[in-house]
């Protein structure tokens, strides 16, 4: 047994959550990244990565289409390191990576925060700030100096000489 079938068994396996091995025949073996970093196996609703670093992780739903959209682990996120897990809070979805997070909401959608950003928002105390759940990826502004991403509640602004500074929304 490996790691990723391990961590199948503490889901459930095929009847839990995750469901079956896709295509429940030749494509529903682990593989090779594409990275050639680590492991990875597909279910119906769901996939489980591997690394030496990182373990045997999860991601599903709207956070893995996320997460596949910039790239998987060969992307700027890199490999799961926690499984998607429930927010505090009890709103929201998320999974770390080694380099950012993805958070989900029914209302927001799955966006993902990472750097200076990141840093700031966990600093405030992350979705249970006064800036809630952000509400798109980061991005560079208009002027194209700087990045910055939207939140429920304000936006957090980085430039490399004021580092990321919160600005809340006034309602």
């Amino acid at each position: 047994m490996s790691a990723i079938d391990d961590k199948y068994a503490q889901f459930g396996g095929p009847g839990g959550f995750l469901g079956r091995p896709a295509d429940a025949g030749a494509g529903s073996a682990e593989m090779d990244t594409a990275d050639h970093r680590g492991r990875c196996r597909d279910f119906e609703h769901g996939s489980i990565y591997w690394s030496q670093g990182t373990g045997a992780h999860e991601v599903h739903g709207d956070i893995r289409v996320k997460w596949a959209r910039l790239g998987g682990e060969r992307g700027f996120l890199g490999f799961p390191l926690t499984d998607e897990t429930g927010t505090p809070n009890g709103r929201g979805r998320f999974n770390h990576f080694e380099h950012g997070s993805i958070y989900w909401t029914p209302a927001t959608g799955a966006h993902e925060v990472h750097g200076a950003i990141r840093d700031k928002w966990a600093s405030l105390g992350w979705e249970r700030s006064r800036l809630g759940f952000p509400t798109s990826d980061e991005r560079t502004p208009p002027n194209g100096h700087g990045r910055f991403s939207d939140f429920e509640g304000g936006t957090i602004v980085w430039t490399p000489e004021g580092g990321a500074v919160v600005k809340v929304a006034i309602d």
